[in-house]
């Protein structure tokens, strides 16, 4: 297990780790820049027009990435179990959104205390689960596949977790549309 304090080194030194959410392990990089989230969609062997989640602690933090967030969109659901799809009106983080610049999934889990430290000191990451690209959901840091963990620069681990992944809902048109169905309140 590692601390809170090389978890936050790692992800500034932009390397990948993996930090525990209310739902499933994820494997996280610095989202500020495409070659950390290049890292992780090969590590994860993802399809790059997939896209990959900004992950916040709280809502300032995502409003301090995506300053032009209709915060309207969130309520009721954020923090919580889900990944919304948000409109991207300026196209930020162009490397998360699996080629579609004009939408962005965001999360705000509802944390683990040490996983809330590391996101208060580096305030958001992209973030997708800690697996091979289809692979089960990873409850264990014993579920990562070994080749993950071992390219990660750490690995907070904080026991098991639920298992199921988060429920995203596309709130860019005039009716939310669930894309997948999974965590729920």
């Amino acid at each position: 297990m590692t601390d809170v304090n090389a978890t936050v080194a790692a992800i500034r030194a932009r390397r990948p780790v993996i930090l525990p959410t209310d739902t499933v392990y994820g494997l996280c990089v610095w989202p500020h820049r495409p070659e950390p989230v290049e890292r992780l969609y090969r590590l994860k062997g993802r399809d790059y027009t997939k896209p990959v989640a900004l992950l916040a602690g709280d809502l300032e933090s995502l409003l301090d990435a995506l300053p032009e967030l209709d915060v309207t969109l969130t309520e009721g659901l954020l923090p919580g179990p889900y990944t919304l799809i948000v409109p991207n009106p300026e196209q930020r983080f162009p490397w998360l959104t699996g080629g579609n610049p004009h939408a962005i999934g965001v999360r705000i889990p509802e944390l683990p205390e040490d996983a809330a430290t590391v996101l208060r000191e580096v305030g958001v990451v992209a973030a997708t689960s800690a697996n091979v690209s289809g692979g089960p959901n990873p409850c264990r840091v014993e579920d990562i596949p070994v080749e993950i963990r071992n390219a990660c620069g750490a690995v907070l681990d904080v026991g098991e977790l639920p298992g199921v992944p988060s429920t995203v809902l596309d709130v860019t048109g005039d009716e939310p549309r669930v894309l997948r169905e999974g965590a729920r309140r």
